[in-house]
């Protein structure tokens, strides 16, 4: 199983970003899918992800970020707008199941300057 996560950069307060995660060996659709981010020395914390009904999304990220899936492509995507310094992480995608277990990706960079 593969999680490429892709689509960060640097970019300034209230600027957008899209990021990617390409699943291989897992089909996005049928399982929990979810972006996670982790800041300097902080924990990882759950930023997205698909629920039975619908998406959750944490309390700092709401009407904020948007989390996709394109079946076709297996990629599960994270459309984040009016980025803040504090959104500065490092984003992780995450997916599985409990039967299988849940992997992890590479994690991609996000910088917001202020």
């Amino acid at each position: 199983v593969q999680l490429q996560a892709s689509g960060g950069g640097l970019v300034q307060a209230g600027g957008s970003l899209r990021l990617s995660c390409a699943a291989s060996g897992i089909i996005v659709s049928n399982y929990a899918m979810g972006w996670y981010r982790q800041a300097p020395g902080k924990q990882r914390e759950l930023v997205a992800r698909f629920s039975s009904g619908g998406s959750t999304y944490a309390d700092s990220v709401k009407g904020r970020f948007t989390i996709s899936r394109d079946n076709a492509k297996n990629t599960v995507y994270l459309q984040i707008n009016s980025l803040k310094p504090e959104d500065t992480a490092v984003y992780y995608c995450n997916g599985g199941a409990w039967n299988t277990g849940y992997y992890w990706g590479q994690g991609t960079q996000v910088t917001v300057s202020s």
